[in-house]
Order: C-alpha cells, then sequence, then structure tokens
C-alpha cells in the first residue's frame, strides 16, 4: 500500500528449480500454492480471494478444466470456466481472484522463447492481442492435447537441458498457433496488411507518448494515412486513430490506477502539454475524468 492506495506490483519471470529456461507448466492448484508459500499471511489471503494487481514481465496463458474464476486484465474482469483460454501479456495489468474455485493449467513463458517466425504468427507482441477464448469440439479437444503434450514433456527431465527446451519450444509453439487460429484465422485481407501493421504497431508502442496523429506514423514509416487505416482495421478492427488513441488511453489508466502520479504529471507523460487536454481527451474516450477513474479503480484503504 502507498498513501493508502494499492500499487501494481512489478512480478519478473523466476523459473522453478525443476522448469526448463523460459517455460514453466503447472496446474492452477500448484500456483495456489506458491501465492501461499511466497507471500505469508498476505500471499494465504490473495490466494483465498482477490488477489493484488500485478504487471508480469512475462506471457502467463490459463485454461480451467472445471470450476469459474475471475480474473482481471487491464480493468476488463473475464469468466474464466470450462473449456476457456485465458492470455496475460507482459506490461499487461492483471489480478487473480480466488483459485481455490476452479481446476486447470497454468502456463509461463518468457517473451523470447518462441521462434520468430511463430512469434510473429501469433501477434506475440501485440498489446491489444485477445484475452480470452471460448473453445468447444474438435478444437477444444486439439487444444487439450496439445496442452497435456507440452506438459508431459515439461515433466520429462531426463534429457539433456537444450533437447528439453527445444522440445518444449517447439510444443508452445503448437499450442500457441492452435489457439489462435482457432478464433481468428489470417485471412486474405489481413494477409495484405500484416507487415504494415506489425510495423505501425511497432512505431505505436515507441512513440504514442509523443505523438497521436497517424499523419506522423504514416511520414515515419513511409505509407499513406489512408494505407495505415486499411491495415489497423484489417488486423485489429479500428482505424489508425483509434488504434493510437486506444493504446494512449490504455496507458493513461494504468497509471492512474496504479500510482501516485498527479493527473497533470500523468498528462505530461503521455505527451500533454496542457492538463485540461489530457483530462478532455480521456473524457472523451471514457466517459470519465482521470480523477473518477482513478476513485472507481482505487479505492482507499487502510494502509497496513
Amino acid at each position: 500500500m502507498k498513501n493508502g492506495h494499492e500499487v501494481v506490483q512489478e512480478i519478473q519471470y523466476v523459473p522453478s528449480a525443476a522448469g526448463a529456461a523460459g517455460v514453466e507448466v503447472m496446474p492452477i492448484a500448484e500456483l495456489r500454492r506458491r501465492m501461499h508459500s511466497h507471500g505469508g499471511a498476505q500471499g494465504a489471503r490473495e490466494a483465498e480471494g482477490a488477489g493484488r494487481a500485478q504487471r508480469p514481465d512475462f506471457h502467463l496463458l490459463l485454461t480451467v478444466e472445471q470450476g469459474l474464476l475471475w480474473h482481471m486484465v487491464d480493468f476488463a474482469d473475464y469468466a474464466v470456466t470450462d473449456g476457456t483460454w485465458l492470455w496475460v501479456r507482459p506490461g499487461q495489468v492483471q489480478r487473480f481472484g480466488d483459485l481455490s474455485g476452479a481446476t486447470g493449467t497454468v502456463v509461463l513463458f518468457q517473451p523470447d522463447f518462441l521462434d520468430p517466425v511463430t512469434a510473429a504468427d501469433v501477434r506475440l507482441d501485440d498489446p491489444f492481442g485477445r484475452t480470452l477464448w471460448q473453445i468447444a469440439g474438435q478444437d477444444a479437444l486439439a487444444l487439450r492435447r496439445a496442452l497435456d503434450h507440452l506438459a508431459h514433456e515439461y515433466g520429462t527431465t531426463a534429457m539433456p537441458a537444450p533437447t528439453r527446451s527445444a522440445i518444449l519450444q517447439r510444443l508452445l509453439a503448437v499450442l500457441l498457433l492452435r489457439l489462435t487460429h482457432v478464433i481468428s484465422p489470417v485471412g486474405t485481407l489481413l494477409g495484405e496488411h500484416t507487415e504494415t501493421f506489425r510495423r505501425l504497431r511497432a512505431a505505436v508502442e515507441a512513440d504514442f507518448t509523443r505523438a497521436r496523429d497517424v499523419g506522423h506514423y504514416a511520414r515515419a514509416l513511409g505509407y499513406s494515412p489512408r494505407t495505415l487505416t486499411r491495415a489497423a482495421h484489417a488486423a485489429a478492427g479500428v482505424g489508425a486513430k483509434e488504434f493510437i488513441d486506444r493504446r494512449v488511453v490504455l496507458e493513461a489508466k494504468r497509471l492512474l490506477a496504479h500510482g501516485d502520479e498527479p493527473v497533470v504529471s500523468i498528462g505530461a507523460r503521455l505527451g500533454f502539454l496542457d492538463a485540461s487536454n489530457f483530462v478532455k481527451y480521456f473524457i472523451q474516450r471514457t466517459g470519465a475524468t482521470p480523477a473518477t477513474f482513478r476513485s472507481r479503480y482505487r479505492p482507499a484503504r487502510v494502509a497496513r
């Protein structure tokens, strides 16, 4: 707690002694046990009820086989139940619900564990990548088999570490490729614009605190604004301007909900020279003032 409010917890990837470099597979019950043992009394409280907000520097893929758990990812609450898959990416803010209400599997992996081709295919570094999948039928069976194979090989340690790591990398690739191509297979239109969108996405991630107009990115990347808009629509379902604005608003929400900076400082960090312009921008895109949003997601608590 800081100034009576919850502060986001930065979580770094630390593999277990039995883990392979870069990936880890465990039952939800094991994750709950670790929250107990690593956090002491506080960890026990978090494992039994709502946990604290966290920002991991690794990917977290979770699926539930039986039961229900609630999980918050970047201010959206997701019901994760039978046949559901949830993916939290590095930099996203998450909060675990009660882990005792469900059984399932958790896969943790570092951003550089996959090969570059697969990473690009599954849009590994997309800050707006899909979070939740509800899978049924033959797709669910195929995913279950892919996960079981990954878990089995993860539990097989009697082989040289490089060989085991290579096997796990390929099996994780199979799992993610199956998952990401169940709901949103790459169509012709998306294929035509994939590289353009990837370049736009990378440029926005680098410059969104300095530039919010499509023209800036068009000049920097050598495309017309119309081309960037078509690429964004094909890949993300929104125009280039909306894509840029969503990234700015997401960062503003993260800073407001999980930090103590004044609104004027947050606005300046995001490239607004005038605090009133930042407030107007935020209201237009969220329907609330920054102060209202902060109070909604950061109720005052008694410092412990």
